[in-house]
C-alpha cells in the first residue's frame, strides 16, 4: 500500500488502527504473527573461519599441497630430518593466516569502536495512554509521538504536525531538513524525498513534533528494503587476487611440467633406472620450484601499508581492499557529508543593495547588520550550550553566522526577551517572534521569500527606513534569482519595531507593514579540502562521479564549484535515468559526472554500469541509501564519523575523518602496494628459476656431485629470499605515481615486458652460478664447490634486490 497517496483516516483504516493507538491484547497478537521491527544483524565471521578463509587463495593451496609431499617424501625415504622443510612450509602457511586474521579483527574493533548507540526507546499511544517502549516492539498499528531530536523508530504516515522538519540526509541524501504536513495526500509516484506526509525509520526529526501511524517495520522499512538489498550483494574477487591466481596456475603447470621432464630424464639418462628414485627426485625438484614466501611476502606488505593508512585515518577492513583501490579507475562519491560537510551554511547575504560573502568589520557596527543579526539569533527556536549548537539546520546555520561575525547569540537572546510567536507552518512559510528590545518591541520575521516579500511595505537602506519602491523590488528579486541560480536556499528576513506597546490579540499585526532586511543565501558547502582531492583525481586520470539524491540544481552547483562538472549537461537526473535501459545506460554513462534525485536502485545501476565497461569502481557514502552501493561495487569506503552503522559494515574502508582527501592518500598508497608487489613477484620468481635450474642442470649433467644441502637450500628459500623480497614491498612510492592513468584491471600483474625481465634475470644468474660451481670442481673439491655455489647464490639475489 502507498500510504502516502492516501488520507489519514484510510491509513489508519488499513492498519486497522485509531489515534487512540492498539489495545494491548492487539499488540500481542500482532507481535505474535507479524514482523518485528528490528534487522537482522550482520553475521560476523568466528576467528576459525576467518582463520580457514585465508586458504582460498590458490598460491597457498599449491603451499599446502608441497607441504603434505615434502613431509609424504621424508617419511617414505625414512629420511627424519627433512620434515623441516615440510614444518616450515606449514609454518608459513599458518603465519600468512594469522597475520590476514589479525588484520580482519583490528579493522573490525577499530570499527565497533566508531559505531554509535542507536536510540532504544520511543514514545506511542496504547488505549489512549501515552507510554515509552522499545523501539523493537512496535507493530503496525502502533501510534507513535515524536519530538525534535527524536530517531524515526519505524515508517510512519504522519497523522498529525505542528511545524514539524525530518532530517532525511541518511536516508535521501536530501541535505535540507524536510518539512512535513499530515494533511497533504500525494501522487503514487511522488519521490521518496518529496513524500512529506511520510517519516521513515532512522531519520530524525529536528524540528517541531508530530504523530505517525506505523505502517511498515523491520524487513519491510524503506531502510529494511536496503539492508535485503545489501544482503543479497556479493564480493568479486580483487584484481590482484585474480592476478595472483593467475599466476598460481602458471607455477601448477610448470611444477607439473618439471616434475615429468626431471622424472623421464631420470629414467632414460645411461644407468639403472630406479622408478622411485626418479619419482622422488621429480616431486623434490618440484616443491623446490614453489615459491613458498611469495603468499607470506604480499601479506605482511600489505599488513604493513595498511598499519601506515590507519594512522592516517584510513582504516582498512579487508587487506586485499588497499590494493583495490590503488587500481580503481572510478570514484562514485555521495555529496552530502563526503563532498559536502552535511551543514548547512551562510553563503551570501544581500542587504543595503549589497551582496556580500562574509561579514566585514565595517559591516558589524552599522545599525542594519545588527537588525540582520538579531533577526537570525531571535527568530530562532536554537539553543547554544558550551559552544555547541543544537537544533535544526537552516536556524543552526544562521546562529553559526551570526557567531562568526563577532556576535553573542546568548547574549542577544538572554537581553531581548521573546513575548510572543507566530510559529512557522506550511501555508504562511513565516516565522515570526515578537521581543521586548533596548529600542522597544519589535518583531523579527524569516522565510520564504515570495511569501515574506508581500508583507513588507518599507525597505531599511543605510540606517534610514524607506518606503520599498519598485526599483527596490526589482533589485531583491534579481539578487533572490542569482542567488536560487546559485543553487542557494534563500530565506527573507524582515522586522517591525511597536515601540513600548503590543497586542497580544491582535497578532496578525506582527506581519503586516513590515520592514524589508535583506536575503540570506544558505548552501551545504564542499568540504575546504574536496576541490583539490578532485584535481588530484583528474591529474592521476580517475573519473571523479557525484551520485547525490538532492535536487539536480544544487548537485550541479556544489560539482561546479569543486571541478566536478563544467556544464548541466553532465547532469543525468534519476527520472531520466529510470527511463534508460541498462544497454543505454552503459553506453551514455561516460558522458556524466552528476547523477541527481537517484534512488539506492538507481546508485546500484550506476556501479554496474561502470563495472560493466570493466572499470574498476569505488563507491564513497555515510548514508543508508549508500549501503547497496558500497556492497556491489569492487571497493566500498564508508564515513567514520558520520557514517551509519549499517554503511560502516558493508565497506571495505572506513575513512575515520571524513576527509575525501584521505581517499586520495589510500588510492596512492594502493598504486605503491601494487607496484612493490610486482618487484616482489619478479624478484621470487627468477630467485626460484635460478635454484630450480641450476639444481636441474646438476642433476642432469653432473649427477655424481652434491651441488647444495637440503639445509642450504633452505636457508636460501626462507632467508635469502624471503628478507629481500618484503623490504621491496617497502619501497616508497615513485614521485610521478599519481600522474599515470590507473591500470588496466584486466592486465595480469605479471606482463610480457616482467616476464622478459624474469628470464634475462635468471639465465644471467643461472650462467654465472654454474660457471662458480664448475670452476669449485675443477679446482678443488665437491664441498667446496657446493659452499661457493652457495654463496654466489645469496650473493647474486641480495645485488639482484638491490
Amino acid at each position: 500500500m502507498q500510504f502516502h497517496s492516501i488520507d489519514v483516516d484510510k491509513s489508519l483504516h488499513e492498519v486497522k488502527s485509531s489515534k487512540n493507538g492498539l489495545s494491548e491484547k492487539e499488540v500481542e497478537s500482532r507481535t505474535r504473527n507479524g514482523v518485528q521491527n528490528k534487522l537482522e544483524d550482520t553475521k560476523k565471521q568466528s576467528i576459525v573461519s576467518k582463520f580457514f578463509a585465508q586458504f582460498k587463495d590458490l598460491m597457498v593451496i599449491i603451499l599446502i599441497v608441497s607441504a603434505v609431499i615434502s613431509i609424504s617424501m621424508a617419511l617414505i625415504e625414512k629420511k627424519y630430518g627433512n620434515l623441516f622443510e615440510g614444518g616450515l612450509i606449514v609454518f608459513i602457511v599458518i603465519l600468512n593466516a594469522t597475520l590476514g586474521v589479525i588484520q580482519e579483527n583490528k579493522a573490525e574493533n577499530a570499527l565497533e569502536n566508531l559505531k554509535k548507540q542507536a536510540e532504544p526507546f520511543c514514545e506511542v499511544i496504547r488505549n489512549g495512554e501515552t507510554k515509552s517502549v522499545r523501539v523493537e516492539e512496535l507493530v503496525v498499528g502502533d501510534i507513535v509521538v515524536l519530538n525534535a531530536g527524536n530517531i524515526v523508530p519505524a515508517d510512519l504516515r504522519l497523522i498529525e504536525t505542528h511545524n514539524f522538519k525530518v532530517d532525511e540526509s541518511s536516508l535521501t541524501g536530501e541535505s535540507v531538513a524536510i518539512e512535513k504536513n499530515a494533511e497533504v495526500v500525494l501522487d503514487e509516484r511522488t519521490h521518496l524525498s518529496e513524500r512529506k506526509n511520510m517519516a521513515y525509520s532512522s531519520t530524525i526529526a529536528t524540528y517541531g513534533r508530530a504523530k505517525g501511524v506505523v505502517v511498515a517495520v523491520g524487513k519491510n522499512t524503506e531502510m529494511g528494503k536496503i539492508a535485503v538489498m545489501i544482503t543479497t550483494g556479493k564480493k568479486e574477487l580483487t584484481p590482484l587476487q585474480k592476478s595472483l591466481n593467475k599466476i598460481g596456475k602458471i607455477i601448477s603447470i610448470a611444477v607439473l611440467v618439471i616434475a615429468v621432464v626431471i622424472f623421464l630424464v631420470e629414467m632414460l639418462v645411461p644407468k639403472s633406472p630406479n622408478f622411485m628414485e626418479a619419482f622422488l627426485t621429480a616431486v623434490a625438484l618440484a616443491v623446490a620450484a614453489i615459491p613458498e614466501s611469495l603468499p607470506a611476502s604480499i601479506t605482511i606488505i600489505m599488513a604493513l601499508s595498511v598499519q601506515k593508512l590507519a594512522s592516517r585515518n584510513a582504516i582498512i577492513k579487508r587487506l586485499h581492499a588497499v590494493e583495490t583501490l590503488g587500481s580503481c579507475q572510478v570514484i562514485c562519491s555521495d555529496k552530502t557529508g563526503t563532498l559536502t560537510q552535511n551543514k548547512m551554511t551562510v553563503k551570501e547575504l544581500y542587504y543595503n543593495k549589497n551582496m556580500i560573502v562574509r561579514a566585514t568589520d565595517s559591516d558589524s557596527v552599522q545599525k542594519h547588520f545588527k537588525e540582520i543579526v538579531a533577526d537570525m539569533v531571535l527568530c530562532n527556536d536554537c539553543e547554544v550550550i558550551g559552544g555547541n549548537i543544537n537544533g535544526e539546520a537552516t536556524e543552526k546555520a544562521l546562529v553559526r553566522f551570526a557567531i562568526d561575525s563577532g556576535f553573542d547569540a546568548n547574549n542577544i537572546k538572554n537581553s531581548n526577551k521573546r513575548l510572543f510567536e507566530i510559529p512557522f507552518d506550511s501555508n504562511r512559510k513565516i516565522m515570526t517572534t515578537v521581543n521586548k528590545t533596548a529600542d522597544g518591541i519589535k518583531a523579527y520575521s524569516k522565510g520564504a521569500y515570495d511569501f515574506l516579500i508581500k508583507k513588507c511595505s518599507r525597505i531599511l537602506i543605510s540606517g534610514k527606513v524607506e518606503p520599498l519602491t519598485t526599483e527596490h523590488l526589482k533589485a531583491i528579486e534579481k539578487a533572490n534569482v542569482e542567488m536560487g541560480e546559485k543553487a542557494l536556499r534563500v530565506l527573507c528576513l524582515a522586522y517591525k519595531n511597536f515601540g513600548d506597546k503590543f497586542d497580544k490579540t491582535n497578532e496578525k499585526t506582527a506581519e503586516e507593514d513590515l520592514i524589508f532586511l535583506g536575503l540570506v543565501g544558505l548552501i551545504d558547502p564542499p568540504r575546504p579540502e574536496t576541490k583539490d582531492a578532485i584535481a588530484k583525481c583528474h591529474k592521476a586520470g580517475l573519473k571523479p562521479v557525484m551520485i547525490t539524491g538532492d535536487h539536480a540544481e544544487t548537485a550541479f552547483a556544489v560539482a561546479k564549484e569543486i571541478g566536478l562538472a563544467q556544464n548541466k549537461s553532465q547532469v543525468l537526473t534519476g527520472d531520466k535515468l529510470g527511463l534508460m535501459t541498462d544497454a543505454q545506460l552503459e553506453k551514455d554513462i561516460g558522458k556524466f559526472t552528476v547523477f541527481a534525485r537517484v534512488t539506492p536502485e538507481h546508485k546500484v545501476r550506476i556501479v554496474k554500469a561502470f563495472k560493466k565497461l570493466g572499470k574498476i569502481v569505488a563507491m564513497t557514502g555515510d548514508g543508508v541509501n549508500d549501503a547497496p552501493s558500497l556492497k556491489i561495487a569492487d571497493i566500498g569506503i564508508g564515513m567514520g564519523i558520520s557514517g551509519t552503522d549499517v554503511t560502516k559494515d558493508v565497506a571495505d574502508i572506513i575513512v575515520s575523518d571524513d576527509n575525501f582527501a584521505t581517499i586520495i592518500v589510500a588510492v596512492q598508497e594502493g598504486r605503491k602496494i601494487y607496484s612493490n608487489i610486482q618487484r616482489t613477484i619478479q624478484f621470487l620468481l627468477s630467485t626460484n628459476a635460478v635454484e630450480v635450474f641450476t639444481l636441474f642442470l646438476t642433476s642432469l649433467f653432473m649427477s655424481s656431485f652434491v651441488f647444495l644441502l637440503p639445509s642450504q637450500l633452505l636457508f636460501i628459500n626462507f632467508i635469502t629470499d624471503s628478507l629481500p623480497a618484503i623490504s621491496l614491498g617497502l619501497e616508497p612510492a615513485e614521485p610521478d605515481i599519481m600522474e599515470r592513468p590507473p591500470r588496466d584491471s584486466k592486465l595480469n600483474i605479471i606482463s610480457l615486458d616482467v616476464w622478459a625481465k624474469i628470464l634475462y634475470q635468471a639465465t644471467l644468474q643461472i650462467i654465472i652460478v654454474m660457471t662458480v660451481f664448475v670452476v669449485g670442481i675443477r679446482y678443488y673439491d665437491n664441498k667446496t664447490a657446493s659452499t661457493m655455489a652457495f654463496l654466489c647464490i645469496n650473493l647474486m639475489q641480495l645485488l639482484h634486490a638491490v
